[in-house]
């Protein structure tokens, strides 16, 4: 991997210093999970998303659960990506240059085609960038595979943080990936071959794929996604004909999300923050279900979310939360710094 040794070391340094200070202060609770720390992407607001740089920041922060999304290769190889294709503001190909315009899909890449693109470093100028202004580059970063997170947990000697893993997929764009069944079932068997189901989570906006896991996993939690905002909607409240996301289980039947979540059998709500009450987190509680708050990014609306009474956090700034929760007294899981 193409980037400076002394770069690292000083990312590895304040990682290993960071954990080290917040566990002197911590109760000791090496194995909490009173409260489930997210690490969304790794580390997005740190280290490149999805990137075993920033997976190895966020075990040596110290987290409950490691957040990321999964994409399939042409070849049926897992990887780790947001975006079904390749995302241009994070994406330079093998000349050095940003992609221009949507990038190829991985599902029509070979993991061996796909390991020439780096995705170490932020487009200039674009709104990425401006979100994300504090992220550090780490040039010559490739997409890795699931594989390589479960390898680097156990190289970190962590066998408590678990796997929030989400099946990017989409019923508006159902040629952008194989099918929801075949999907579902190629994620449950490589998380069955490294011996992981008691330690991962399968969540999704597409909740096809959570009922497949429900009947051919009982034992992995579902964690089904919900936003209700003008950018996306997959609850679909005002569409006549309901949403095409939720498998079926509408909100004209059910009154709210979380008895959408009851009905489908889910584990856990994950909800955009913006999306949460009091009174929607007591009902999801109330019905068995926990809830989780995603992505916060700031102290304030943390500290919301704290009032609220939801079980976790999902944060591209997993050090701040961890601040947080140290600050009212909470457990805090371990800390295993670790190098990719």
């Amino acid at each position: 991997m193409a980037f400076s040794h002394a770069a690292f070391s000083s990312l590895r340094h304040l990682a290993v210093a960071l954990a080290w200070l917040l566990l002197a202060a911590a109760p000791l609770a090496a194995t909490a999970r009173d409260f489930d720390l997210q690490g969304h992407r790794g580390a997005r607001a740190v280290l490149p998303e999805n990137s075993l740089p920033g997976f190895a920041y966020t075990l040596g922060v110290g987290v409950t659960t490691i957040e990321t999304d999964i994409a399939i290769t042409r070849d049926g190889v897992l990887v780790l990506s947001h975006d079904p294709a390749l995302n241009a503001d994070i994406t330079r190909g093998p000349d050095g240059s940003f992609l221009t315009g949507r990038g190829p899909l991985i599902s029509k890449l070979t993991a061996a085609e796909l390991a020439a693109y780096d995705v170490g470093r932020i487009r200039p100028g674009s709104d990425y960038a401006r979100t994300f202004a504090q992220q550090q580059p780490v040039d010559g970063t490739r997409i890795p595979r699931l594989a390589d997170l479960f390898a680097l947990a156990r190289k970190a000697g962590n066998e408590q943080v678990r796997f929030a893993i989400e099946t990017k997929l989409t019923p508006t764009a159902p040629n952008d990936t194989m099918p929801p069944e075949e999907f579902a079932r190629r994620l449950v068997a490589a998380i069955r071959e490294a011996g992981l189901e008691q330690r991962s989570s399968i969540l999704s906006f597409d909740w096809r794929t959570l009922q497949l896991v429900q009947k051919e996993a009982p034992g992995i939690p579902t964690v089904y996604l919900s936003i209700q905002q003008r950018s996306m909607d997959n609850i679909g409240a005002g569409q006549p004909g309901g949403s095409e996301w939720t498998a079926g289980f509408q909100l004209k039947d059910h009154g709210s999300v979380p008895r959408m979540i009851k009905a489908a059998g889910g584990h856990t709500w994950s909800s955009f923050w913006r999306d949460l009450t009091p009174e929607a987190v007591k009902e999801a509680q109330a019905l068995g279900l926990k809830v989780l708050a995603w992505t916060v990014n700031d102290a304030p609306t943390m500290a919301r979310m704290f009032d609220m009474g939801v079980n976790g956090i999902v944060t591209d700034r997993p050090e701040l939360l961890r601040a947080q929760m140290q600050q009212r007294g909470m457990p805090l899981p371990r800390a295993t710094p670790v190098r990719p």
